[in-house]
């Protein structure tokens, strides 16, 4: 099951990979922020989200109900300006190709080293408490699937 999780995260980061030169667009209608913003901010959450990941102690894992985790990864869904990002994951005013590209590969060796490691690794969200490896594939699903929305909402 995690094998496919994996698959889906990288067709995603090569979609992250294929906007790399639409970055400078904007549509005030749709977003305040460029479609470097945006994508520079899903490999952001997505690799701090893997090192966290990574790092955690299975042995501390839980599994514990969430009501409001339940409800959104069943619709697939991430409510559009509900949340702000919090400072570490915000990208800087000029995103640079490269920094995509170098985020990119890091994004890519840290779904490699996940693929490795126990169904008990964990994320804390905030919001949604411990996930579990499974939990965590997905919610890096969501969100990065949330941030290409919007970025395809842009280049309408």
């Amino acid at each position: 099951m995690c094998n496919n999780r994996i698959k889906t995260a990288n067709l995603l980061l090569d979609k992250i990979e294929a906007n790399i030169p639409n970055k400078d667009l904007q549509k005030s209608s749709v977003s305040k922020s460029t479609i470097g913003w945006q994508l520079d901010h899903s490999l952001k959450v997505f690799n701090a989200v893997c090192e966290w990941t990574i790092n955690s102690n299975p042995k501390d894992y839980k599994r514990k109900f969430n009501f409001w985790r339940t409800l959104l990864f069943t619709l697939n869904y991430m409510p559009r300006g509900k949340a702000k990002a919090p400072k570490i994951v915000q990208p800087p005013e000029v995103v640079l190709d490269a920094d995509l590209y170098s985020q990119l590969k890091t994004a890519r060796n840290h779904l490699n080293t996940l693929a490795t490691l126990p169904k008990t690794v964990y994320f804390k969200h905030f919001f949604f408490g411990k996930l579990s490896k499974k939990q965590t594939l997905r919610f890096l699903q969501m969100h990065t699937h949330h941030h290409l929305k919007i970025v395809r909402d842009i280049l309408k």
